[in-house]
């Protein structure tokens, strides 16, 4: 059984992260700052990445450390997702999209690691007052909520939102 959540829950975090790339890549330059519900487009792309990359964390230790982030503090900058306030930043496609990528190897390495114990163990994130394996299904609905988002505002300003991916294909 251990396998077949492991494999699943990586198709499905591969398949949500392809759907965010799609988001982001087919993004008219003219919408990319522009509102989604109470933030603006890359805003929202952002968010859900952070979260995802977060989540795949063993624990709620600074992101500061990894290589990814080290290589782009400029893109990071203070961390405003962790602080208590409105997102103010605004963020490039270009890193944006290596941003996935990044997280889709994360998610490999994350799952790939995971065993019976540390996915029947804590979170290790405050708040989140369940095991590992419910945080790995969180961390998804979350991620889709924003694809959804996005997905809309795509279809709204282009007529075509992001394309469903499902086993490795587009439909």
């Amino acid at each position: 059984m251990l396998g077949e959540y492991k494999s699943s829950t990586l198709n499905q975090f591969e398949a949500a992260l392809r759907m965010m790339h799609s988001c982001v890549e087919r993004c008219p330059d003219s919408i990319w700052n522009a509102p989604v519900a109470n933030l603006k487009y890359c805003q929202v792309a952002f968010h859900a990445i952070f979260f995802t990359d977060y989540y795949l964390g063993r624990d709620a230790d600074p992101l500061a450390d990894d290589p990814f982030h080290r290589e782009h503090a400029d893109y990071f900058r203070d961390y405003e997702e962790l602080q208590d306030r409105a997102q103010q930043y605004l963020y490039d496609r270009p890193t944006t999209l290596l941003y996935v990528g990044h997280c889709r190897a994360k998610a490999a390495a994350s799952i790939g690691g995971e065993t019976e114990a540390t996915l029947l163990g804590p979170s290790g994130f405050p708040g989140r007052d369940f095991h590992r394996a419910e945080l790995h299904i969180y961390s998804l609905r979350h991620l889709e909520h924003h694809i959804g988002q996005l997905s809309v505002r795509l279809r709204q300003e282009t007529g075509d939102g992001a394309p469903w991916v499902m086993g490795g294909s587009e439909r």
